[in-house]
């Protein structure tokens, strides 16, 4: 995606045609690329992202679709308290830049939070409540007196921080990645059905308030839910298998309490149309309730 003709013959073939009939608003280039180990990746993460940006407004497509990439928390060298937030130095040479592109053509800076993570590599010191948007005591950072009820509000608002301490007030923060898996390998503590359906659950009645952060109270956080299926086939620890709202076959994994249980998909050897239909009609009526709520 460096190379300029390349990134326009892709937008050309892969978005371009979907316009206006598929409302495309966002292009990750790239997802945690500076949580990984490929320095190479790292330095061409930027150049891609701006022949992208180049390559829309080329098109005429700029103004409706951004560029962006998406990051995990490990690019964090500090996230407690929140308002103590920083990037790892590290990584300061790659994020510097990232944020003026961001600010200059004015979209989000994509993180993938889970708090499942941090619950579960200490489940004896994180309260499950704090994770699952629960009534809780919850925390408050020392420097602002801030109070947190949970933790997803303290993860971007860490990351807020982060991003001030580098100069920038002027890039908003998105979740492009949030979940609980409901179902996880001995050693993968709090991965349950149950947990997964109140994590979901209580985060869909969270969005519904419109509400901010306590840092950014003002500014209704933009999440994307991970994921609408099971991927049977993935690698690794079982939780990476089961962050689904519903099974391969299109049946609902548990209850989120989303206007009672989630639609069943129905799949059948002879109606791949009816399918594709299904889960369509399923994402309308998923984005007409939260702009409704709204």
């Amino acid at each position: 995606m460096k190379d300029p003709l390349k990134a326009q013959a892709w937008i050309q073939q892969h978005v371009q045609p979907h316009l206006p009939q598929t409302k495309i608003t966002c292009i990750t280039v790239g997802n945690e690329i500076l949580g990984g180990n490929d320095t190479q990746l790292m330095s061409n993460l930027l150049p891609a992202m701006q022949s992208v940006h180049g390559a829309l407004v080329d098109l005429g497509l700029s103004k409706q679709v951004t560029v962006t990439t998406a990051h995990s928390l490990t690019i964090l060298g500090n996230s407690y308290p929140p308002s103590s937030g920083s990037f790892r130095q590290d990584l300061a040479q790659y994020i510097q830049p990232i944020l003026s592109f961001h600010a200059q053509v004015n979209s989000p800076f994509l993180i993938n939070a889970y708090p499942y993570f941090a619950y579960k590599d200490n489940p004896g010191e994180v309260p499950l409540e704090y994770v699952l948007f629960q009534p809780n005591s919850g925390m408050v950072d020392s420097v602002t007196n801030l109070h947190y009820d949970n933790m997803l509000d303290a993860q971007i608002d860490a990351v807020y921080a982060a991003i001030k301490a580098m100069g920038h007030t002027d890039v908003e923060v998105r979740i492009s990645e949030t979940g609980w898996p409901s179902k996880g390998d001995p050693n993968e503590a709090g991965a349950t059905p149950e947990n997964a359906g109140l994590y979901n659950g209580n985060l869909m009645r969270k969005l519904e308030e419109r509400k901010g952060t306590p840092a950014k109270p003002s500014v209704p956080i933009d999440i994307y839910v991970f994921a609408l299926f099971n991927e049977d086939l993935k690698p690794g620890p079982a939780s990476e298998r089961n962050y689904g709202l519903y099974y391969p076959d299109g049946t609902p994994v548990y209850d989120i309490g989303f206007k009672g249980y989630l639609p069943q998909l129905i799949f059948t050897a002879d109606s791949n149309k009816n399918n594709v239909l299904s889960i369509f009609n399923f994402l309308i009526f998923l984005t007409l309730y939260l702009l409704l709520s709204a």
